[in-house]
């Protein structure tokens, strides 16, 4: 498992997460989900060891990750930063390739690349500067590496864990559902797969759990469809919102309308379900 057990940060006068306790499982994608400033993007970069906690620690199957050497703690799980910056006129493929060990032989370093690149739908790009690409694309690219490097770690014999802050951000409609299909696919292979989301209704459709967080804590935690109410939503966003079903799938969405005199209420039909602490859940 990878969990945080009783994480605090703080960062200047600030505090980011208060206790925060939360487990994610192999072979299931759990999304966290919350306002901005929640503290979301700081617990996964947490989790990845890319920043210590000043209190709590955090395990990797029963290892601390950030005491690992960089080169196991890349074996074992691959993150991909909510803004990750690259300034070498890399081609996509080149991307890709530099997250895998030279460890690997040159027939399965490629074929990891190339699994990578057409996961993301980007294989037409191969050979492309990534410093034309646009901004949807280049974060389709980073995504490819990350997928790699994953790939690589399971290769050589690591369980591996995927890691991703907003995967979906700056995506198309298209984009975003295959972004998500692949990782979904990672999960079913297996690995375990945390996603900082900010669009509630991809989280209804490919997560396995979600956990909810609010000024610097997990408030709740479970399957989603309990979760993912009018009542809590609303609650946890301090804004009407509206849960609703097309074809089945739960659709998100906030309720304010265009010249409404007054901001609409979420639906009252459907049931509460009580904000509560991960540890009782």
């Amino acid at each position: 498992m990878l969990e945080a057990r009783g994480v605090s940060l703080r960062i200047g006068d600030a505090a980011i997460l208060d206790d925060v306790v939360i487990a994610a499982k192999p072979g299931r994608l759990l999304a966290i989900l919350g306002p901005n400033g929640a503290g979301k993007s700081s617990l996964l970069a947490c989790l990845s060891a890319a920043l210590r906690p000043d209190a709590g620690e955090v395990r990797l199957d029963g290892a601390v990750p950030s005491d690992m050497a960089p080169a196991e703690l890349a074996l074992r799980r691959a993150f991909l930063e909510q803004s990750p910056q690259l300034r070498a006129p890399f081609t996509v493929a080149q991307l890709a390739r530099l997250a895998i060990p030279r460890d690997l032989a040159p027939p399965e370093a490629e074929r990891i690349a190339i699994a990578a690149l057409n996961a993301v739908g980007l294989s037409a790009f191969a050979e492309r500067a990534t410093n034309v690409l646009s901004g949807g694309e280049r974060h389709r690219a980073q995504l490819a590496r990350v997928l790699a490097q994953l790939e690589a770690g399971r290769s050589l014999g690591q369980p591996g864990w995927l890691l991703l802050d907003e995967p979906t951000a700056s995506l198309d409609l298209a984009h975003q559902s295959a972004v998500m299909a692949a990782a979904a696919r990672c999960a079913a292979e297996g690995t375990g797969v945390v996603a900082v989301l900010h669009d509630l209704s991809l989280a209804a459709a490919w997560a396995d759990d979600v956990a909810l967080m609010k000024q610097g804590r997990v408030v709740a935690a479970g399957a989603p469809e309990p979760l993912l109410t009018p009542t809590t939503l609303s609650a946890l966003y301090d804004a009407p919102i509206g849960v609703g079903r097309i074809d089945g799938a739960l659709v998100v969405a906030p309720l304010h309308r265009r010249g409404a005199d007054a901001p609409a209420t979420a639906q009252e039909t459907d049931e509460a379900v009580p904000l509560v602490s991960l540890g009782t859940a």
